[in-house]
């Protein structure tokens, strides 16, 4: 990892520490739910993915409407949640839009998610629903 992943994994773990090593306090889920919200669409997690995995960092609206069988109003609409939820930005030049990730919201949930290097689960009596014997 280089120094900038791990000042920025340190950042979201100072700000926000892990499922796995404290209980979220109700802002933070508040937040966080609404990032999830906007990951829990199919629609908007392909968009992200395109977005994110495109080549030079940013992609055109234009290039990314031809992808789904969806109207550009409901394409920019999805676009529209995912920066609401801090995951992407944009900027118009001329008559285009322009789409780039956040990578702070998507770093700060990998470290909520993440659970610490060396560190087991917590020990239950439970089993896991559906688990079997």
């Amino acid at each position: 990892m280089s120094n900038q992943e791990l000042e920025v994994l340190g950042q979201a773990q100072e700000c926000c520490p892990g499922l796995l090593t404290a209980p979220m306090d109700e802002g933070q889920a508040i937040e966080l739910a609404k990032v999830f919200k906007a990951l829990g669409d199919p629609v908007r997690l392909r968009l992200l993915s395109m977005i994110a995995s495109r080549a030079g960092g940013e992609v055109c609206v234009c290039d990314l409407t031809p992808a789904f069988d969806l109207s550009q109003p409901t394409i920019s609409h999805h676009l529209k949640l995912l920066r609401q939820a801090g995951l992407i930005d944009c900027e118009r030049r001329g008559t285009w839009v322009y789409y780039w990730l956040l990578p702070e919201m998507t770093d700060r949930l990998a470290g909520i998610l993440t659970r610490p290097t060396g560190q087991p689960l917590p020990k239950t009596d439970q089993k896991p629903a559906g688990a079997t014997s």
